[in-house]
């Protein structure tokens, strides 16, 4: 009787991780009703594993290719993908991100976060809003800057980021072939870096058309 009991809560511990997508945080699990004692037994019995401090997932979840998306996006529900690690996450570069990159609006104080390595990124409202897009990954909907936002954001804030590296994002764009550049255009625009992307838009599609 006790085992079935047991076995019991433990499904029922498993019906609520997948009812919340596959991944919780340990505050979440103990509000949902899960017993510290059962959530580790589960992760102990490869049930669920921890993916971050703090962070649990049912194992073997499909889309799991980006664990530290989803801890950032559980931790920092108002913070989107951004620069390096959104250049990562499309394509648009080679270079291994060394934290996630994090956007968040002024005056926003994140919370402490010690695991994994994140770099926080302070946008004004008229940067912050344009070019979300919400990516599934592993059932949790991460906001990420789209391709185009992302490049002219490295372009904006390139003293910060590199030249070398927002030129790069541009020419694996237009070489992707799935391009707007009018969208592409009208981010820079809107984000004062038109001007200065106008010249390296230019020689990119001249001597690669």
């Amino acid at each position: 009787m006790a085992r079935k009991k047991s076995q019991h809560i433990r499904d029922k511990a498993l019906k609520i991780f997948k009812s919340q997508g596959g991944v919780l945080k340990t505050s979440e699990a103990i509000k949902e009703g899960i017993h510290p004692r059962i959530l580790y037994q589960l992760r102990d019995d490869g049930e669920i594993e921890l993916i971050a401090k703090g962070l649990y997932a049912l194992r073997g979840l499909p889309g799991i290719q980006q664990p530290d998306f989803v801890a950032i996006a559980k931790k920092v529900p108002k913070g989107v993908i951004c620069l390096v690690s959104a250049l990562y996450f499309h394509e648009l570069t080679v270079q291994i991100p060394r934290w996630v990159d994090v956007a968040v609006r002024q005056h926003y104080r994140p919370p402490t976060i010690s695991y994994p390595p994140v770099q926080f990124h302070w946008f004004s409202d008229t940067y912050f809003d344009k070019g979300i897009e919400q990516h599934d990954i592993g059932g949790i909907m991460i906001p990420i800057y789209s391709q185009e936002k992302s490049i002219v954001d490295c372009f904006r804030i390139r003293k910060k980021v590199g030249v070398d590296l927002a030129l790069e994002a541009l020419k694996c764009y237009w070489q992707k072939g799935n391009t707007d550049m009018d969208l592409l255009r009208k981010f820079a625009k809107s984000s004062r870096v038109l001007k200065i992307m106008t010249p390296y838009i230019e020689a990119i599609t001249h001597d690669q058309s």
